[in-house]
């Protein structure tokens, strides 16, 4: 994998941070308001785990969502160049996206 056309594992960890301590801000307002999340088995609590990412978890993340922006891309030019257009609007995007999400 080069190093040069692939995402920053940090901020790809950044962007997962955000998104944990997001979904962990809901749990804790879920609770006070009285709502149970009944995944957790007795003796553990979401709360007290800390979250955090292996840098390998990290390192393949970002080379699967390169992966999927390059899918995303080639698949939209193909649609503008269809069209007879060179540049890629965002309806080319809009138009591929519901197939690719059930591709991958």
């Amino acid at each position: 994998m080069d190093e040069e056309t692939t995402f920053d594992p940090d901020l790809i960890h950044a962007i997962f941070k955000h998104v944990w301590s997001r979904r962990a801000h809901e749990r804790e307002r879920n609770e006070a308001t009285g709502i149970i999340d009944c995944e957790v088995g007795a003796g553990t609590s979401k709360k007290n785990r800390p979250t955090s990412a292996n840098i390998n978890a990290l390192k393949l993340s970002c080379e699967l969502l390169r992966v999927y922006i390059i899918e995303a891309v080639q698949r939209a030019s193909s649609i503008a160049e269809a069209e007879g257009l060179t540049k890629l609007e965002a309806t080319h995007l809009e138009r591929i996206l519901p197939q690719l999400l059930l591709d991958f």
